[in-house]
């Protein structure tokens, strides 16, 4: 596809981001440097934080203005100044076209994305951690009222349901689709040991499995698994992730907790095989994560998506795998990826999409098909909060699984992020899912109340 003909003629997007870390200052950079986007308001927790933000890409700080009211935004604005703010709702008067959610944080994006559908903006969702709980009942707000809520190229859901669709399409029959975790498993034979997220450790062996070779696809990756069992496997933002691919596409994940296994990007395509062609799959249409598993001087994918498709016609795929594409061991199943996530700096293509054409890079027609949800690993005591911390969003004692979807009820599966740092009222015991009623929860809550009008929708006006 040709950009500058799907984008042609049209006006910069006027374009406000909330959250000043990583993500959104790589797209206040990229922002910079197109023509397309007009990016001059940040808010931030702290409007200090926004307003550094601006001065790190090269805004001189004489034109940044810390505004704290609605008053002084448009003062700022009129005067073509950047703007920083701490509360969304005092820049919420200004021309804006499109929000761009990227704190991270369940309640406050909750409120965010509500506000900005409510003042006629689109929304771009890279808060994943809101999506999961109310993605499509977001997106029908976002729909009744002559907007769009996308998720952002620049993360893998929205690039991994481009690519399940792409592939479609096309007409593929897909196996298989997902992502790699964020960081690559780096195997240093010489010295025995995994690299991952800066954590290095000893891997006795490993050697003996880095290669799958023609042997049991199950037993080498239990194998790897065991040996790097030292590094995290699971993790709750993959998983996260997945669930908005499962509700934007109808793909399901084979395994609860995915089979999540270390390996090589040449072996995607064995690895992700049904199982009666020796692979880890009991059926097609499976959403899973791989940890790329490489050498220190090897290609990297990137935290990328991939897709694993059955090669139907012999002649085409020898071609193929001739000319250098990845096919698995027996010639029936071949992986197509994209290796790269750019974050802020691709993000844009999603929300010109929304202002442009009106398109989300989600559902069509959005559906709330699975929850990601809390599972006890160990005993949780009545009165213990589920404190979530870190990257990697661990709670203590628990871990995290996709089921499929249900409304909220005393006895269902909470949604993971409505559960996190909320205070158990019920002890749950090892194996079960943390329940509704299981969670003392603020009623005022805006996630909450979103997830209470998205039960309304798909499970009738009882849920």
């Amino acid at each position: 596809m040709n950009y500058h003909a799907f984008y042609a003629n049209a006006d910069p997007v006027t374009t406000l981001i909330i959250g000043a870390g990583d993500f959104g200052r790589s797209f206040l950079a990229q922002s910079e440097r197109m023509a397309l986007l007009d990016t001059r308001v940040a808010v931030d927790l702290d409007a200090e934080t926004a307003a550094a933000a601006f001065t790190a890409i090269g805004v001189d700080r004489a034109r940044v203005r810390i505004c704290t009211t609605a008053a002084e935004a448009r003062a700022a604005w009129d005067a073509g100044h950047y703007i920083a703010a701490s509360d969304l709702a005092v820049t919420l008067e200004l021309p804006i076209d499109a929000v761009v959610e990227a704190t991270g944080h369940p309640e406050a994006g909750a409120r965010h994305a509500r506000l900005a559908i409510e003042a006629g903006c689109h929304v771009a969702m890279v808060s994943k951690e809101v999506d999961s709980v109310v993605g499509p009942g977001l997106a029908l707000m976002a729909k009744r009222n002559g907007v769009v809520s996308t998720p952002v190229d620049g993360d893998q859901p929205s690039l991994a349901i481009g690519l399940i669709t792409w592939a479609e399409t096309l007409g593929f029959e897909i196996l298989a689709a997902g992502k790699s975790s964020e960081y690559d498993f780096v195997f240093d034979a010489a010295r025995e040991t995994i690299t991952s997220n800066g954590r290095e450790i000893a891997v006795a062996g490993f050697g003996a499995v880095e290669r799958l070779g023609d042997r049991d696809v199950r037993e080498i990756v239990a194998t790897r698994s065991a040996i790097a069992a030292a590094l995290p496997q699971r993790l709750v933002p993959d998983l996260c992730e997945m669930s908005i691919v499962a509700n934007a596409t109808g793909f399901l994940p084979d395994n609860p907790a995915f089979h999540a296994p270390i390996g090589r990007i040449d072996e995607l395509p064995s690895l992700f095989a049904l199982a009666g062609d020796g692979g880890l799959l009991s059926g097609p249409r499976s959403l899973d994560v791989f940890h790329c598993l490489r050498a220190p001087t090897e290609v990297s994918f990137a935290g990328g998506v991939f897709v694993v498709v059955r090669c139907d016609d012999a002649a085409t795929w020898k071609l193929l795998r001739d000319k250098g594409h990845v096919v698995s061991r027996d010639g029936s199943t071949a992986a197509l990826y994209l290796p790269r996530h750019l974050l802020g700096l691709e993000a844009a293509t999603s929300i010109l999409d929304a202002k442009i054409h009106g398109m989300s890079g989600g559902a069509e027609d959005p559906q709330h098909t699975v929850d990601l949800v809390m599972v006890a690993e160990t005993d949780l005591a009545a009165g213990t909060t589920l404190h979530m911390g870190g990257h990697h969003h661990l709670v203590d004692g628990t871990s995290a699984h996709m089921v499929p979807a249900a409304p909220l009820a005393a006895e269902n599966p909470v949604p993971f992020y409505l559960a996190s740092n909320r205070r158990l009222i019920r002890s749950v015991a090892k194996g079960e899912p943390v329940r509704f009623g299981d969670i003392e929860i603020d009623p005022a809550s805006e996630l909450l109340a979103l997830r209470k009008l998205q039960d309304r929708h798909f499970f009738g006006e009882t849920a």
